[in-house]
């Protein structure tokens, strides 16, 4: 498995699924969405869930590919309580947690740049995300501009409003999951959040699919929009992602999909 990985803009990336460096091409980006939300109650914090967020991010990265950090506020991005870095941190985490501490403005993000946009979960997304029109707007550059889209857990929420190049809901009858209404009834804050996703992305038109145990991985690709349920989805978000962006690659490197 050739793998050249370079951390400077620009420098050639080849995707580990290509499985092999067939060519040079542009260094893929991907682009990152964050919540800026830190509570979502007067006594309820909540912020990014770090494990959907540094999983992909260190995947990716391991794979050579650029990453962008955004928020809607910029600067440091919040961190849900309970998946606080502590010294048990994986190490590799390191370098995600920087590029949190420092998010670009949501506002400053152009998606021409970018062969992908990933929206990592934690409720915050229900609190900001969900209800900001310039996170839709640029969500909507990207499936306009025919680019890949990914969110995990609570991430979908951001996705509510994005409008698709038809000029439908991007999610109309999409299958997409997300955290369901089960599991937020388990952890005990279906009283608390401004919504549930399941319901609210049903009333998107998606078509909703979810694990048969609540908490267990599964992950939905409908085309160029992949969604994850819950934390435990995360790992298995990556590795889609980056199929999905080898899949990308090969098509501008002029590669036979069964090459």
């Amino acid at each position: 498995m050739g793998v050249t990985i370079s951390p400077e803009r620009g420098a050639a990336t080849v995707v580990p699924e290509l499985g092999g460096e067939r060519g040079i091409v542009e260094a893929m980006r991907v682009l990152f969405i964050v919540t800026s939300a830190d509570r979502l109650a007067p006594d309820h914090p909540t912020g990014v869930w770090l494990d959907e967020y540094a999983i992909p991010f260190v995947a990716l990265e391991e794979a050579g590919i650029e990453i962008v950090v955004c928020s809607p506020k910029g600067g440091q991005g919040p961190i849900d309580p309970k998946t606080a870095p502590d010294s048990k941190t994986d190490r590799r985490w390191d370098e995600a947690l920087q590029a949190l501490a420092q998010t670009r403005r949501l506002d400053e993000i152009d998606a021409e740049p970018f062969d992908a946009v990933f929206i990592p979960g934690g409720h915050g997304p229900l609190v900001d995300l969900a209800n900001d029109p310039r996170a839709a707007a640029l969500i909507g550059d990207f499936t306009r501009q025919g680019k890949i889209i990914a969110a995990v857990c609570h991430g979908p929420a951001a996705l509510l409003s994005v409008v698709a190049s038809d000029g439908q809901a991007l999610l109309r009858d999409r299958k997409a999951t997300g955290f369901t209404n089960g599991e937020e009834t388990a952890v005990k804050l279906d009283k608390v959040v401004p919504f549930l996703l399941e319901d609210r992305m049903r009333a998107a038109g998606a078509k909703f699919e979810h694990a048969l145990v609540p908490g267990a991985c599964h992950i939905v690709r409908d085309g160029d929009l992949l969604t994850g349920q819950n934390p435990a989805s995360s790992e298995a978000v990556a590795k889609m992602l980056l199929t999905m962006l080898g899949e990308r690659q090969r098509e501008d490197m002029g590669v036979a999909p069964d090459a």
